[in-house]
């Protein structure tokens, strides 16, 4: 059997077992998927553990995708080397060689485009400067959009914006970039959990705009305050599947089934908030 995980702390919020494991059944796969609580400083082993015992690929997820390209035995492949981040790895030949990707751009850069936002010479507000942040500067500014990056920490957020030819702003300067951003990316973990504060005045959105939150197991205060004010809202779900059906192919050379993966996530979620 073909084993397959996703390592990050946390994770058991993660809802790509039940994506990948719908998919891999659908294409036949003698396999399986798991989520594996991995803490930053133990990711060397974790990976080099699943590499002796076999494994065929992994994700990462928060807080691994910036840290795993420091480790001099994974090899980045240009994309992820560009980015500044790997999300998915796979495991190639008898040494077990360890390769890094990341889909977590193509994923977003689909999910926008399902939803039928217009990116080219927009301008693109994105609100965090992690792993999914870097992916999603990197992609929409090969897309012409015009990024703003704004982050607690405003020098991470310039650090990031100097790679991607975009300007980096703190978190103070949200009310000043809101009203002024054609798309609003929130690329944070805010909102992840009932309860968080707003990342933003949702007064401050318009119904000329989209919000993208990449936040995917619950609908987030920020959707629901651009649906209030009429703006195009798009959840995390496409991009976690997007990214997912990228990351299946890679490891197995065949088509993902996108449809079997969409509906096993939006069927997980909803099973999740019937039971809170």
């Amino acid at each position: 059997m073909k084993i397959f995980g996703i390592f990050g702390d946390p994770i058991m919020h993660s809802l790509s077992p039940a994506m990948q494991n719908a998919a891999l059944r659908a294409l036949g796969e003698d396999a399986c998927y798991h989520a594996f609580r991995v803490a930053q400083e133990d990711l060397e082993d974790a990976l080099r553990g699943a590499a002796a015992m076999g494994f065929c690929g992994l994700n990462l997820t928060i807080p691994l995708k910036e840290k795993a390209l420091e480790l001099d035995f994974l090899q980045p492949d240009p994309l992820a080397r560009a980015i500044g981040a790997v999300n998915t790895v796979s495991f190639h030949g008898p040494q077990q060689r360890v390769a890094g990707y990341n889909t977590d751009g193509w994923g977003a850069l689909l999910a926008l485009r399902d939803a039928g936002v217009e990116i080219k010479g927009r301008s693109v507000l994105i609100i965090g400067a992690g792993g999914a942040a870097r992916a999603i500067a990197y992609t929409l500014q090969q897309e012409e959009a015009e990024i703003s990056i704004a982050n607690r920490s405003q020098k991470r957020a310039e650090d990031l914006a100097s790679q991607v030819g975009a300007r980096g702003f703190s978190l103070q300067d949200l009310a000043r970039l809101v009203p002024q951003a054609d798309i609003i990316v929130n690329c944070t973990s805010v909102g992840m959990r009932a309860g968080d504060a707003r990342l933003l005045d949702g007064g401050l959105l318009q119904s000329r705009q989209a919000v993208f939150d990449i936040v995917y197991n619950r609908d987030t205060e920020l959707l629901q305050d651009a649906r209030a004010a009429g703006a195009v809202s798009v959840d995390g779900v496409m991009m976690l599947v997007y990214q997912g059906a990228k990351a299946l192919e890679i490891w197995t050379g065949k088509k993902a089934p996108v449809d079997v993966m969409e509906r096993a996530v939006r069927e997980a979620l909803a099973a999740r908030r019937a039971g809170e």
